[in-house]
């Protein structure tokens, strides 16, 4: 559905993205992740066609984003981060009126702007003026409109920025529906929503592209899924400097608790557990152990590991 080569966008000296290179199929759910600055929003709006590449290449549904514009951009819906409405107008008045602008004539028009009004659940919001619509109506009304062509492809620019914990719930649930008819590209800065939603994920940071896989075997590869917590009654000195020799044990930092007991984070090689050899450890030391657990990594600690700066 979308494959971009070596997507580049310069501005004067500086780089927003460089020779970006991925695809996504049809039927996926894609998360595409970066801080900010990182060249999400840029590349988004490279594949809608809103600004050109200084190079590379992108198709969108097999037609070339340049050369044939208008047959791809008939194929996308796109939700821009903060969505342009004219707030002077009903909710059904302006669906209508943007089903038009994209070339649907009367009957289609009807139909369509009835099926989103239904899926995007502002049924009972159709006859107020969007002004008087909350945050969370607001991006739905968005949502119908990035729909209501009947899209093969919806990419979605932080769709739920600025909404209370309920709203996000009810847009990843209908972000969920969606995947079931439609390609989903969407950018996102809260990675629980994402591992919940997508089928896969993308990081970009600095205008590059560091990661495309699902976000279970991004877990399983990063180095913070060796990590071991361990609270023992100890030296802490002491304590680390044993735990560091034990095999596979690549760093041991220690913060002191209440009444004599010392947290200890202890760093492992990737796919090696040292929890059976700190257990023993305590015991041959005669030291009181109350708690060891490994931690389990999220797709924030896979995002941490691959963007941060130190």
């Amino acid at each position: 559905m979308i494959e971009a080569h070596q997507l580049t966008k310069r501005y004067a000296r500086h780089d927003a993205v460089r020779d970006v290179t991925f695809s996504v199929q049809r039927g996926e759910i894609v998360g595409f992740l970066g801080p900010n600055g990182a060249g999400k929003t840029t590349t988004l709006r490279m594949l809608t066609g809103y600004l050109p590449p200084t190079t590379g290449s992108a198709r969108i549904a097999g037609f070339d984003i340049f050369r044939q514009s208008i047959e791809a951009r008939k194929k996308i819906g796109y939700m821009p981060e903060n969505v342009p409405l004219y707030e002077d107008m009903r909710v059904l008045e302006y669906l209508k009126f943007r089903a038009q602008l994209k070339g649907l004539d009367g009957s289609n028009t009807r139909r369509r702007v009835g099926d989103v009004i239904d899926t995007c659940g502002l049924v009972s919001v159709r006859r107020k003026m969007i002004k008087t619509l909350s945050k969370g109506y607001r991006q739905r009304v968005g949502l119908a409109d990035a729909l209501v062509h009947d899209p093969e492809l919806l990419i979605l620019d932080e769709p739920t920025n600025g909404l209370d914990p309920n709203q996000i719930r009810q847009i990843r649930e209908l972000i969920r529906h969606l995947g079931e008819s439609h390609t989903v590209l969407i950018s996102t800065h809260i990675l629980h929503e994402v591992e919940m939603t997508c089928n896969r994920v993308i990081i970009i940071d600095n205008g590059k592209i560091k990661a495309t896989d699902t976000p279970a075997n991004l877990t399983r590869q990063m180095r913070a899924a060796g990590r071991i917590q361990v609270e023992i009654h100890a030296d802490p000195a002491v304590a680390a400097a044993a735990i560091h020799r034990l095999d596979h044990v690549k760093k041991v930092t220690h913060e002191p608790l209440d009444d004599g007991w010392t947290h200890f984070t202890v760093w492992v090689d990737s796919g090696s557990d040292a929890r059976e050899s700190i257990a023993r450890l305590a015991t041959q030391f005669g030291w009181p152990l109350r708690s060891l657990f490994r931690h389990v990594a999220t797709l924030e600690d896979v995002f941490v590991e691959l963007t941060r700066k130190d």
